[in-house]
């Protein structure tokens, strides 16, 4: 089998429904496992499944992850024969402009995939974390004679709802596709995977940006069943879609365990990430640290217990931090207590301020549909006041000052602050 020698990732998503986490980011520049962005996971499975000519489509608040890919060099990437390119929109004579859907991303960087020659394109979401050979894959597609290939995998029922999903034959062959139903009759998932006949998928996006259509999913793959040949393989690993707070929360979690399936040490395998020049961690005298992970740089005097802790992050002497993700350089003042919730980089909490506190799960106010479950999130940069007790699925934004809270002694469950 010919090497794959070409892979588009599609990393422009603005991935509303992480609320705080993606306003000023794009979804595959958010922070994930401790050290990584989500980002970090396609380009780590190109370069370790020997793919070195990459492009990677931005739009949405592209400024994270432009700085964080920079060169490609954490990934091996800043070559002079392929590397990585990333694509932004642009203003040409003929084509241009903002992309309108995943679809036209790829139909403005059409010359691009006509100038690589490749014979079949490999398609890749910036936002999901997995790993995974995709050499396995592209011989299955070659061998199958597909147009198209979408990789697939089982989920919960429960989760049906929040992906597209598919029928299949007992060929593997792709009977019917249908995003995010109502109704599960299927918990077959689609992760966002695909390997494309090139040449059936220049025809179909030129005929679809003829009619003014711009979605690779319903315009190019759903559009498509029963018409080409479409093939599912079934992938087993774990998969992580962080498109939703819990889900994202969930994901972070899973990785405490002690022998997590999603093994990020595997040195057969390595993950890698663009990482700032941090100092060691330090766990002070006095210190508790239980079932979590913890950046470097990161300086711990109180108690960190199934959380995950990111580089530079300060918990002081007596304060608590459970079940909780914390950003970069965050500071968690003194007997402050944290509590299933998610901050944001540079966030402060005062001293003897509570994040998390009793049980009452009113839902948000602002978004009852991610925050009804007990989380807090606090955005990038803001500054909970001393004292200040925070309680159940509160939502405060980015950049809040501690004088925003002003004769607040309490926030009650399910408030916004922003």
């Amino acid at each position: 089998m010919p090497p794959i020698r070409y892979a588009m990732i599609l990393a422009g998503g603005k991935g509303d429904r992480l609320s705080v986490l993606s306003v000023e980011r794009a979804k595959a520049a958010v922070p994930f496992g401790g050290c990584y962005r989500l980002i970090d996971f396609p380009l780590s499975n190109c370069v370790n499944s020997g793919i070195y000519d990459i492009g990677v489509l931005t739009q949405y608040q592209p400024r994270s992850l432009i700085e964080h890919i920079g060169a490609g060099r954490p990934w091996d990437l800043d070559r002079k024969q392929g590397g990585i390119e990333l694509l932004q929109p642009y203003l040409g004579r003929t084509v241009g402009g903002w992309y309108r859907g995943t679809g036209d991303a790829l139909y403005q960087n059409m010359n691009i995939i006509l100038r690589k020659r490749v014979p079949h394109l490999l398609v890749l979401s910036g936002d999901h974390a997995y790993l995974m050979d995709y050499n396995p894959l592209m011989a299955y597609h070659i061998d199958r004679d597909a147009d198209v290939t979408l990789v697939v995998t089982r989920v919960r029922e429960e989760d049906v709802s929040r992906f597209g999903v598919v029928a299949v034959d007992e060929d593997n062959w792709i009977t019917r596709f249908e995003e995010k139903p109502s109704v599960p009759w299927s918990t077959i998932a689609f992760m966002g995977i695909y390997v494309f006949r090139t040449e059936f998928l220049v025809e179909k996006l030129l005929e679809n940006a003829r009619e003014g259509k711009f979605d690779l999913v319903r315009d190019t793959v759903i559009a498509s069943v029963g018409k080409v040949r479409m093939q599912a393989y079934f992938y087993t690993g774990p998969w992580f879609d962080v498109g939703t707070i819990r889900a994202y929360w969930e994901a972070n979690m899973h990785l405490l365990v002690p022998l997590p399936s999603f093994n990020l040490y595997d040195p057969d395998w390595v993950i890698y990430t663009n990482r700032p020049p941090y100092p060691p961690t330090q766990i002070c005298k006095g210190a508790r640290v239980a079932s979590s992970i913890i950046g470097e740089g990161a300086v711990v005097k109180g108690e960190v217990v199934h959380s995950v802790i990111f580089p530079g992050v300060v918990v002081e002497e007596g304060a608590q931090v459970h079940d909780s993700i914390i950003f970069n350089d965050s500071v968690v003042g003194e007997r402050a207590r944290v509590f299933l919730s998610i901050l944001d980089k540079r966030v402060v909490v005062e001293k003897g301020a509570v994040v998390g506190y009793g049980d009452d799960l009113t839902p948000n106010d602002a978004r009852p549909d991610l925050l009804n479950w007990g989380v807090n999130l606090v955005g990038k940069g803001s500054v909970i006041p001393e004292g200040l007790v925070i309680h159940r699925n509160c939502l405060i934004g980015i950049g809040v000052r501690r004088e925003r809270f002003e004769g607040l002694k309490e926030l009650r469950s399910g408030s916004v602050i922003v």
